[in-house]
């Protein structure tokens, strides 16, 4: 699927989790809540994707998840937060490093209206 119809349908279904919940809630509400729509509109996705360390030559698990995978080519970090911090910014770009995907979606829950929210990455 071509990145922009992607990313144009994920903000959709990410638009309709934060118009029925509405800012406030636990980041871990807002995953599921986008999960269900995605699988809703038969968007291909992972959730909580372990992303393992390549450290010399060996893969360790190193307890990094990856909130959202979706149709193996976008990387979707989810936060509920006051605000977006440079180390949020940098975790998912070393989730995109580490997952070998170039495009990735930064998704502020806790904002009045979403699309203030939402920063997107390219590698």
């Amino acid at each position: 699927m071509e990145f922009d119809v992607l990313s144009k349908r994920v903000i959709g279904c990410a638009l309709e989790v934060h118009r029925t919940l509405g800012p406030g809630l636990l980041e871990s509400a807002y995953r599921q809540c986008l999960a269900h729509e995605l699988a809703v509109a038969k968007i291909p996705f992972r959730m909580e994707l372990p992303l393992p360390i390549q450290y010399k030559g060996i893969l360790l698990d190193c307890g990094y998840r990856m909130d959202l995978l979706v149709d193996d080519n976008l990387v979707l970090e989810l936060k509920s937060v006051e605000a977006v911090l440079p180390i949020h910014q940098a975790q998912i770009l070393s989730y995109m490093r580490l997952a070998a995907v170039p495009i990735g979606l930064l998704i502020n829950f806790n904002v009045v209206k979403l699309m203030n929210g939402i920063k997107r990455f390219v590698l």
